[in-house]
Parts: C-alpha cells; sequence; structure tokens
C-alpha cells in the first residue's frame, strides 16, 4: 500500500520548516549525548507505527527505507522510492516527536537533487536524514561522491542533522581502515553523526567509535552486544532499521497460520486494541 497524504491536510508552504525547524534539530542533536546510555532510534513504516512509537514515549522516531519500499511493492535500496519516502514525511512530518528521514543514497547521484529533497523533507517536517552509501549492485559509492552529497545538503538546509552512513560491513566491501577512512571523509564533508551498520564484534564496533568524533551509529542486533555493553563502546545512537517491521510482519504471518493449522487463535503478546489504534489516526 502506497502511502499517501492526507487531502484534508493543505501543502506546507515553501520555505516554512515543520513543526520543529531548527530547534529541533538542535533538540534531536543533543539526544546524541556524549556519554550514558545511547539514544535509541525506533524505525516506523506509516502513520500508525511512528504514532504508536511515540505514544510510548519515544522521542525521536526514524523511518525504515526497507518498511516504505515493500508498503509500496518496491525494493529497497534501488532509488525508487523517493515519491514514498516523502509522502510519508509529509504524513507524519507534523507528529509530536522528531522525524528521522531514511532516504537511502538520496535517490540520486546528483547532490543538487539530493539537496532539493532534503530541503523538502525539512519543510515536511524532519529534523534529520540518513544518507547511505551502498548501492542496489553491492558495490560502494565512491566515498567523494557521497562526501558531495552530505555538502550539498549541508548547504541547503545547515541545521538538518545528517547521519552518513557506510555500507562497508553491510556489504562486506572493507573493515576497520576502509570504515574509518569513509568516516573521516564524511565527517569532513558536514555529517552530523555517522552510521555503520552490520557491524556486531565489540573489537569493530570500538574500532569505528575511535576513528570518528562524531556520535557512531550502529544498528540493534539480536546477537550483539546489549545498550550499556554498546555505550562502552563508544556507541551513540542505536536504531532498529526494517527490524519492527519484519517482526510485525512476521507475528502477522505467524498468527494465520497457527490458526489454519490448530483451528484456534493462538496466544498472543500484547495487542493493541481497535480502539486505541483508532485513538492514533483521532488527528487526521
Amino acid at each position: 500500500m502506497t502511502i499517501s497524504e492526507p487531502s484534508s491536510r493543505p501543502p506546507r508552504p515553501a520555505g516554512v520548516s515543520g513543526t520543529f525547524g531548527p530547534s529541533g534539530a538542535a533538540r534531536f542533536r543533543a539526544l546524541h549525548r556524549p556519554s550514558g546510555v545511547p539514544l535509541l532510534l525506533p524505525n516506523a513504516w506509516d502513520h500508525a507505527s511512528a504514532a504508536a512509537l511515540a505514544a510510548a514515549g519515544f522521542e525521536a522516531v526514524g523511518t525504515t527505507s526497507l518498511g516504505v519500499a515493500a508498503a509500496a511493492g518496491l525494493p529497497d535500496g534501488t532509488g525508487r522510492t523517493r515519491a514514498e519516502t516523502l509522502r510519508l514525511a509529509r504524513l507524519i512530518g507534523d507528529g509530536a516527536f522528531l522525524l528521522s528521514v531514511d532516504i537511502e543514497g538520496g535517490f540520486s547521484d546528483d547532490p543538487a537533487e539530493v539537496a532539493d529533497l532534503a530541503r523538502e523533507l525539512a519543510e515536511a517536517g524532519a529534523v534529520g536524514v540518513n544518507l547511505e552509501d551502498g548501492r542496489a549492485d553491492g558495490d560502494l559509492t565512491p566515498p567523494r561522491l557521497h562526501a558531495a552529497k552530505i555538502a550539498a545538503v549541508r548547504e541547503a538546509v545547515p541545521w538538518l542533522f545528517v547521519n552518513a552512513r557506510t555500507d562497508t560491513y553491510w556489504l562486506g566491501q572493507g573493515g576497520e581502515a576502509q570504515t574509518a577512512s569513509r568516516l573521516a571523509a564524511y565527517a569532513d564533508a558536514g555529517a552530523d553523526g555517522v552510521f555503520v551498520p552490520g557491524v556486531t564484534d565489540p573489537a569493530g564496533i570500538e574500532a569505528a567509535a575511535a576513528a570518528t568524533e562524531l556520535p557512531l551509529n550502529v544498528l540493534a542486533s539480536p546477537d550483539g552486544p546489549a545498550l550499556a555493553r554498546l555505550a562502552e563502546l563508544g556507541v551513540r545512537r542505536v536504531s532498529l532499521g526494517s527490524l519492527l517491521f519484519r517482526v510485525a510482519l512476521g507475528a502477522a504471518v505467524d498468527t494465520v497460520t497457527a490458526l489454519r493449522t490448530h483451528g484456534a487463535v493462538p496466544p498472543l503478546p500484547q495487542v493493541p486494541s481497535y480502539a486505541s489504534v483508532q485513538d492514533l489516526t483521532a488527528s487526521n
């Protein structure tokens, strides 16, 4: 299902920076604490998931490109969901939470086009973006090109929090040395934070943290270190990527499969009531 902006909500005038704007981005930066428990950033894929996470007390919510793409019937990471990503930001950007948007590689190799998207997302209410250097073919964007994208976004919306992601570990295209080199290039280009998904080994995490002065973001992993240990290793932000979306999808299939097999609805974990989900959409 492709998410569309409700017709009852008029478009925001050009140049108006969402619900939070620069002050929201400053709050978002402050959540990346220099020590202590890292910022836990859950990732939503539609209005209901974002609203539910905010209602659970999460001050900041990210989006997951896989969830957005899959909901639209499209593959993730192929640069085909610019419109869907922008629609979702416009739908949830006025929420009572700080929004960071996953924009894959910016949906373009033209830094000016990536900067245009950043402006549109800021106008929609986003206070941050996640910009990755991985490509659909399993290769990495040349570091100079990715750095140029970061610099273009920084120039277009100076206050927007740019989380620069390198997929060296995710795609198996490099280890500590190449990761450190890319993190340095992205920091020089103006990134506010760096993201190294796929690294779960404590030594690799600690090396990535030591390679940069910027807040380090890693993915939560069932077989990775706990939050407290990640904090000790120098991590300042932990996101869940597509995990919540995949958990929800798996739970739905498991539930109906069990009903088909056993003839009864199986015991379920805590499930939101119909009324509580209705309440999530009360403002629309």
